[in-house]
């Protein structure tokens, strides 16, 4: 057993244990564990990152030392001369609401961000304690750089320390889990997140370009437009060069007013819309084939998912 100290308060004492999170099914009542708890409260894991004190109880499964976290939820707390205290009254309602969805579910722990665990987390977890005497503790790190996932899971002991009882960490080993459902999720959020970005298209491009071009002559031609209305009204001198080149303006390009343009105009029209028509019905044709693929996964496959929980990634 290896001591290291941090923060010149408290020790983490690293051990090996056997803690596996189970990630919830993607949808409207079960989302990712990890990714709801960092992007209800103001930063997203897979997208935009900001940092945001928060707090949030973890709930889910325990049987032994074998713990699997399937849900999570925020929890209210106030700053009391600069300690956070967790309003309970919030908890027992919200911990109430889940049972009547999720009643095999039990709360497990709590959560929130920062880096290395802190003496006010220690604090933190002792009011924790009132609600479950062993609970686990989820800290995750939006600043850091490592390509390992940024999450750290501890639970808590009681050791001398100069001969006081002094609460310490012990950091946990944990694997995630995932079903073919949920990855289905994962996949779906990293393509909202990717298409977020700000990266736009050529076309995008093209059409900008177009508007702006637009925008610039109509803005000219409306000067000119002023221009003559003020000449007309007495308001400025007459400028023969400047009314001779508004005059050639005006036929340079002969406005188009035949039977054979607006014929030819509304067939491209209607080309026009017919492809763009096409296009959609092809649209939602892939939509409704990837919605029944997914719904087969979800419901018609549940027993063959719940056989497949001791598979890893």
């Amino acid at each position: 057993m290896c001591k290291r100290l941090l923060t010149n308060v408290h020790v983490i004492i690293s051990t090996p244990s056997s803690l596996k999170i189970q990630q919830a099914v993607t949808g409207a009542g079960r989302p990712l564990v990890l990714d709801q708890s960092g992007k209800r409260e103001g930063f997203d894991i897979i997208g935009d990152i900001g940092v945001v004190h928060i707090l949030g109880a973890l709930i889910g499964k325990q049987k032994g030392r074998k713990i699997e976290v399937m849900n999570s939820f925020e929890l209210v707390f106030d700053f009391v001369e600069n300690e956070i205290i967790i309003n309970m009254e919030y908890y027992t309602k919200k911990e109430g609401q889940f049972k009547q969805v999720f009643s095999d579910l039990d709360f497990l722990g709590w959560y929130t961000t920062g880096e290395q665990p802190t003496f006010s987390d220690i604090k933190v977890h002792k009011q924790i304690c009132q609600i479950n005497e062993s609970p686990i503790f989820l800290k995750m790190n939006p600043l850091a750089r490592q390509t390992d996932l940024p999450v750290a899971i501890y639970e808590s002991v009681i050791d001398l320390v100069n001969k006081e009882a002094t609460m310490l960490f012990i950091e946990l080993q944990y694997t995630l889990a995932t079903e073919e459902a949920e990855r289905i999720g994962v996949d779906h959020v990293a393509r909202v997140s990717t298409s977020e970005s700000g990266e736009g298209s050529t076309v995008a491009e093209q059409l900008i370009a177009q508007h702006s071009s637009i925008k610039m002559l109509h803005s000219r031609v409306r000067l000119i437009l002023e221009y003559i209305k003020a000449v007309q009204a007495g308001e400025i001198p007459k400028n023969h060069d400047i009314l001779r080149e508004a005059y050639s303006l005006c036929y340079r390009l002969p406005v188009l007013n035949t039977d054979k343009f607006k014929e030819d105009y509304f067939n491209q029209c209607n080309d026009v819309c017919l492809m763009s028509y096409l296009g959609t019905i092809t649209k939602g044709c892939n939509s409704i084939n990837q919605f029944v693929n997914k719904f087969n996964v979800m419901y018609d496959r549940q027993g063959m998912g719940r056989r497949m929980r001791g598979l890893f990634f």
